[in-house]
C-alpha cells in the first residue's frame, strides 16, 4: 500500500514542476563546476550507450518499473548530496528524470534538481563523448 501511494504521487505531480531543465551548454558548465550528475537508467542502458564522463549510475526504476526510493535516496546521501546540493538527473530522453526530478523536489524537498533537456538521446545527437561505465 506504501509503494502504491507514493507511486501515486510520483505520476500526480503538481502543476509547478520543480526540477529545473538545462541544455547541453549549461550541463557542461555545472560539470566542470563539481556538481554530480546522476545517471538513473538501468544497468543495461547504461552498458549500451555508455555514460557522460564523470557520471554516477543510481538506477531508479527498474525495467518493471519498481523503485527502491530508500535506497535511492541513500545513494544520494553518500554523494553528500543533501536537499540544498545541486545535481543532475540524466536519463534515456528525459521522461524518467521529469517524473523523479519533480517528485525530489516538490515533495522531498530538494531545492536544486536539474535534468538534462531530452537525456543521453540529445547528448548523442550533438555528438558528445560518452564513456563505458565502471
Amino acid at each position: 500500500m506504501k509503494k502504491t501511494v507514493l507511486l501515486f504521487l510520483l505520476f500526480s505531480l503538481s502543476l509547478v514542476a520543480g526540477v529545473k531543465d538545462i541544455d547541453i551548454d549549461k550541463l557542461e558548465k555545472m560539470k566542470r563546476e563539481g556538481v554530480p550528475l546522476i545517471d538513473i537508467r538501468t544497468p543495461s542502458e547504461w552498458r549500451e550507450t555508455g555514460i557522460i564522463e564523470g557520471s554516477h549510475t543510481i538506477m531508479f526504476f527498474d525495467r518493471s518499473g519498481r523503485y527502491d526510493l530508500k535506497s535511492f535516496l541513500q545513494s544520494l546521501s553518500s554523494l553528500g548530496i543533501d536537499k540544498n546540493r545541486p545535481f543532475v538527473l540524466i536519463c534515456r530522453s528525459a521522461n524518467r528524470t521529469k517524473i523523479v526530478g519533480n517528485f525530489l523536489s516538490d515533495k522531498m524537498g530538494y531545492k536544486y534538481v536539474y535534468e538534462l533537456e531530452g537525456g543521453i538521446l540529445n547528448w548523442k545527437r550533438h555528438d558528445k563523448p560518452l564513456v563505458p561505465p565502471l
